[in-house]
């Protein structure tokens, strides 16, 4: 998968339980704590073409 297409799936991801949340389908908390939870997802991610390892 691509940089941009993983970017567009975690911004999918991200808008669609904002608006699960707006709706009170799930709880506010869960929304709010979103961007932590996908931390590891977008550290984990190798480094840009350009910072090769020697």
């Amino acid at each position: 998968m691509t940089r941009i297409q993983e970017a567009l799936v975690l911004a999918a991801i991200l808008l669609a339980l904002a608006t699960l949340a707006m709706f009170d389908i799930v709880p506010e908390q869960v929304s709010q704590f979103a961007p932590l939870v996908m931390l590891p997802w977008i550290i984990r991610r190798d480094a840009p073409c350009g910072l090769r390892k020697a």
